[in-house]
């Protein structure tokens, strides 16, 4: 694959479908293991003022002066990009590092592959890494189309017949968590392992029920657009404040329980992807039309008809995401492995040393069983 001359960049949009769950702030300690097993909506006042630039990072440039933690290599910025395939027609970007057992990287919303830049080189001394920039966000194309979860799912699962070409551990945060999970259903006999890091997704209402009714000639010509007027008006005004540096960190300094990774490299990353021309309708879409239908798709229908090891890698101190949820998935699916961390939402790179043991610990005895299966 060849890079391109000029990257696309994603909208700073929210990160989660969810609801916050704790505010509590503490310091990241030491792993905390649970034994093996057998082997939110949104709040809407907080669109982009609170959640919206949480999870991603789509890294500006290598002129940032910021240093990279302490014993902990780091990605190699590229204004270009890595490499690039064509998706449906869109420009998709990724990364590859490293040989042997593949594993796919799948960032959080307004992320990009670049989010992973503490695990890539790390995970890359033992494995085939790869991160993939999802459809409109990183240096992927900023496609004007109607967003749909399915729409993730599709992508990931034509990356991993057309570039991997192997069975396949998938690994995500937030978003990229859910996208991970309905992929890893989507191709199971690809697919021979999973890694949540704290997921986006809902788990289903039974008692809910839902009603539909006709609209009437006033709700539909008049009251509906105009309600839509107001919607682009009021995102724009969003979208122009969460773009802000100062802002930027304030949020950062909440979601990142210790915040000596909050630096400008970060920063400026999450602040550069408003720049794409196509970045204000991708985050009206994202808002309005994708973040607010995501009822029918709930964690348990996916776990449901899930096959493969899972592995919850969990920042127990996320305001968003807290250890109920982790307990929850754990006590549907009990092929489960769960690591708790002090950590907020985005584990991964807040501790990436702590985060790093444990993905390798745990893929180790993934790649042993797939490679096992190969032989057979």
């Amino acid at each position: 694959m060849s890079s391109s001359s000029s990257c696309g960049v994603s909208p700073p949009v929210r990160t989660e479908i969810l609801n916050p769950i704790s505010n509590r702030f503490f310091a990241p300690s030491r792993i905390n293991f649970q034994p093996r097993s057998k082997c939110e909506m949104i709040n809407r006042r907080g669109f982009a003022l609170k959640g919206i630039v949480a999870s991603g990072l789509s890294v500006m440039g290598s002129s940032l002066t910021s240093e990279p933690v302490q014993g902990v290599e780091r990605l190699p910025f590229k204004p270009d990009g890595y490499n690039f395939w064509t998706w449906r027609g869109r420009k998709i970007h990724y990364v590859v590092q490293g040989e042997g057992f593949p594993i796919v990287l799948i960032h959080g919303f307004g992320a990009s592959a670049f989010h992973w830049r503490y695990n890539i080189p790390e995970l890359a001394k033992n494995y085939k890494v790869y991160a993939v920039d999802l459809l409109g966000f990183g240096w992927s194309e900023k496609a004007i189309i109607e967003y749909d979860a399915m729409i993730w799912r599709d992508q990931v699962v034509d990356f991993l017949k057309e570039i991997v070409k192997e069975p396949t551990v998938l690994v995500g945060n937030s978003l990229g968590g859910f996208t991970a999970l309905v992929a890893a259903v989507g191709l199971p006999e690809q697919v021979v392992g999973l890694a949540l890091l704290n997921s986006a997704g809902q788990f289903g209402d039974a008692k809910a029920k839902t009603t539909e009714s006709e609209e009437t000639f006033l709700q539909k010509f008049v009251l509906k657009p105009l309600k839509e007027v107001f919607q682009r008006v009021v995102l724009q005004i969003l979208f122009w404040q969460a773009k802000q540096p100062t802002r930027i960190e304030s949020v950062l300094k909440n979601v990142y329980i210790n915040t000596s990774n909050v630096d400008d490299y970060l920063v400026e990353s999450i602040k550069m992807p408003a720049d794409d021309p196509n970045a204000g309708e991708v985050y009206y879409r994202l808002m309005t039309r994708f973040m607010l239908n995501q009822t029918e798709y709930t964690l348990d229908s996916f776990l449901s008809k899930l096959t493969c090891p899972l592995l919850l890698l969990w920042g127990d101190l996320d305001p968003w995401v807290g250890p109920a949820k982790a307990n929850r998935i754990k006590e549907f699916y009990p092929n489960t492995t769960l690591v708790n961390l002090k950590a907020g939402h985005c584990p991964h790179d807040e501790v990436p040393e702590l985060a790093n043991k444990a993905l390798v610990d745990w893929l180790s005895t993934i790649a042993t069983k797939a490679s096992s299966l190969q032989t057979v």
